[in-house]
């Protein structure tokens, strides 16, 4: 699949990403065993002192300096990158413009789409309803949803792991040409589905962990059924109200709620950088739909690492993770460890998000920017979580290794 992707128009990136997975995964390599699991305590770690530097005016120094690079070198127009720990104080600075027309700012209370931080959402639904009985971990997804090629066998742990096989349909070239034609019109589940369907699968349920964005399509149809209400209700009401979200959507349209950074693409047909703020969003549906702005994220890292809306079973089950390329680095169900990090990231055309959370040390970062175009192969937000973690945690670098892989999907 990576050489897949590398041979697709510079269009496809940006389309396959729903919300790009962790950056340095790369698909099509087979795993036959699962990494420990993964432990997001919610107390303080015995050595929590030493994890983590006080953030002292010296350390925002090295912060700015460090950032102010990253946005030269890979031409951002705009980021917003936070920092909380207990007892160690806070960063929250903006750098850079949210709109390249007028000049405004970037600030802290800005809106931006979060591509695959979607999956997060959709996943902790789906697990609220294991909690509640309604279905299992173990249930095939033909017993939902028909005519899925190995419906019979692919688990709903297969898909919330990535390890269903499934074809990505946002890979598929069919699907890749009718976007480009009107990246502002709508896609249904169905229409992405059968985009996917229309491929042989890439593999046998649960040989490999392979990035797809097919898996959290079906999923999203899997609560809507199990519930009998559609997705973005479900989400809205049982997963961001009970958190306390209050500046988190899963929007129905491609309106973007206020105030918010306007998004900016070269991941184009043409190559040139368009600005891809009201592209329509519903071709990532449950994989990567959703709004939200810099302190949403921040609670929500810490309550997605924590399990709170969980009981600790189905969160222990969660945390259990697939290898993907790099020793130490892991994927859950819909969630991954990255170098300790316990999170998800997210890049859709024109934003990406990387909301994360160490437990050894309690400490919360969220990085926030309005653009996936990405520098040398590389993706932005990735080369600042790894320029701010040099700084603050240098024995838990994010990602920590290179070269990376493309857009995973």
């Amino acid at each position: 699949m990576k050489s897949t992707r590398m041979r697709l128009p510079r269009m496809c990136a940006a389309v396959a990403a729903a919300g790009v997975l962790i950056a340095p995964a790369v698909a099509g390599s087979a795993y036959g065993a699962s990494a420990p699991a993964l432990t997001a305590p919610a107390g303080p770690s015995p050595d929590a002192d030493s994890d983590f530097p006080q953030l002292t005016p010296a350390v925002a120094a090295r912060l700015d300096t460090a950032v102010r690079q990253v946005m030269s070198e890979a031409r951002v127009p705009g980021v917003t990158v936070g920092l909380w720990a207990p007892g160690k104080g806070s960063y929250v600075k903006s750098f850079g413009v949210a709109d390249k027309a007028t000049g405004a700012p970037m600030k802290p209370d800005l809106h931006v789409r979060i591509g695959s931080e979607t999956k997060t959402f959709t996943v902790t639904a789906l697990l609220q309803l294991v909690d509640q009985g309604k279905l299992s971990l173990d249930d095939p997804i033909g017993k939902y949803i028909a005519d899925v090629p190995n419906g019979d066998r692919i688990t709903l742990r297969e898909l919330a792991g990535m390890r269903s096989g499934l074809f990505n349909y946002s890979l598929d070239p069919d699907f890749i040409k009718k976007f480009q034609a009107d990246p502002e019109q709508s896609f249904t589940p169905k229409q992405l589905l059968d985009y996917s369907f229309e491929n042989p699968v890439q593999f046998q349920p649960g040989a490999q962990f392979d990035y797809s964005n097919t898996n959290l399509i079906l999923l999203g149809l899997v609560v809507e059924k199990i519930t009998g209400r559609p997705i973005h209700e479900v989400i809205e009401q049982d997963v961001v109200k009970p958190a306390g979200l209050h500046r988190t959507v899963f929007p129905t349209s491609a309106a973007m709620p206020d105030p918010h950074a306007q998004g900016y693409t070269n991941q184009t047909a043409s190559g040139k950088t368009e600005n891809s703020t009201d592209w329509n969003p519903s071709w990532a549906w449950a994989a990567g739909e959703m709004v939200s702005d810099l302190q949403d994220l921040r609670s929500w890292a810490h309550t997605l690492a924590t399990g709170t809306l969980l009981t600790p079973a189905t969160q222990s089950e969660r945390l259990k993770t697939t290898p993907m390329n790099v020793p130490g680095d892991g994927y859950g169900l819909g969630i991954f460890n990255v170098q300790g990090w316990i999170g998800h990231n997210g890049s859709i055309p024109g934003y990406e998000v990387l909301p994360v959370y160490l437990p050894e040390a309690r400490a919360t970062m969220v990085i926030v920017l309005n653009t996936d175009s990405q520098s040398e192969g590389q993706e932005p937000s990735t080369l600042f979580g790894e320029a701010v973690t040099q700084i603050v945690t240098p024995d838990h670098v994010y990602p920590g290794h290179k070269p990376l892989a493309p857009k995973p999907s």
